[in-house]
């Protein structure tokens, strides 16, 4: 049965943006879709598909949800289709070496729930077909969300694991009370702690911190994480760059 636009519009309230990272088949950006709206998600991120975009398989696929793949947005690098982002779950199905606090699915739609009630702008992250997320991709997210599968066989689709984690914040419903925090109480967006880190790895850098030169990469995904799990504010976020400035200038030799 096909939903006029106007009706699937009526039943899309504030949600999480799924981001797909690297999505390489049409079919499966489009089953997504349509998992999306199925249970009121409309904000459909895509970094570098392969196949570009607009996507005639996606949309034959979305059977009906137009309204998420009309609206979708591009994005050139996973940073920035999380720019304005304040808490971010990776889905990953592997264990990794990052101490990232991991969800399953249930409790990962409460706390997004929560959150977007407070009037956070969260997003879910999906790897591609072939490799799923990096470590990298895992560093940038404030906590994992993993669906419990058979060990045996832990391959899932990713389409799959949309309706999963789309089913699940459908679930959550109306469970967590709103409530609205200050500017300055507010979480500071993806953008903000990306320029954070910079400025940290340039300062690290000057005083050799990173050191030897080829355990950089690892060294610098640790950090990333651990201001990751933070849950810095706007506010604090400032005090930590004030921090940095400091401690650069009082590192100067005096005159």
């Amino acid at each position: 049965m096909r939903i006029s636009r106007t009706r699937a519009r009526e039943g899309v309230a504030p949600a999480p943006v799924f981001v797909l990272v690297e999505p390489q088949m049409g079919e499966n950006i489009g089953a997504t879709a349509r998992a999306m709206l199925n249970f009121g998600i409309s904000g459909l991120r895509l970094v570098k598909p392969r196949d570009g975009w607009p996507n005639p398989k996606a949309a034959a696929m979305a059977s009906g949800a137009s309204l998420v793949i009309d609206q979708t947005e591009i994005f050139e690098t996973l940073d920035a289709a999380l720019g304005d982002c304040q808490y971010v779950l990776a889905t990953t199905a592997r264990m990794r070496e990052l101490a990232t606090p991991v969800l399953e699915p249930s409790a990962a739609a409460v706390e997004l729930k929560k959150r977007i009630d407070e009037g956070q702008r969260c997003a879910v992250v999906f790897g591609g077909e072939r490799n799923g997320l990096t470590s990298d991709d895992v560093a940038r997210a404030d906590a994992v969300l993993s669906i419990p599968v058979n060990p045996a066989f832990a391959s899932i689709n990713l389409a799959q694991a949309a309706l999963v984690a789309a089913y699940e914040w459908g679930q959550a419903g109306a469970m967590v009370l709103p409530y609205h925090p200050s500017a300055e109480e507010a979480p500071a967006t993806k953008e903000t702690l990306s320029r954070f880190f910079a400025r940290l790895e340039s300062a690290l850098d000057d005083v050799g911190y990173f050191y030897p030169a080829e355990k950089k990469s690892g060294m610098v995904r640790n950090l990333r994480a651990a201001f990751a799990r933070g849950g810095f504010t706007e506010s604090e976020t400032r005090t930590l760059h004030g921090v940095i400035k400091a401690l650069a200038q009082s590192a100067k030799p005096r005159e």
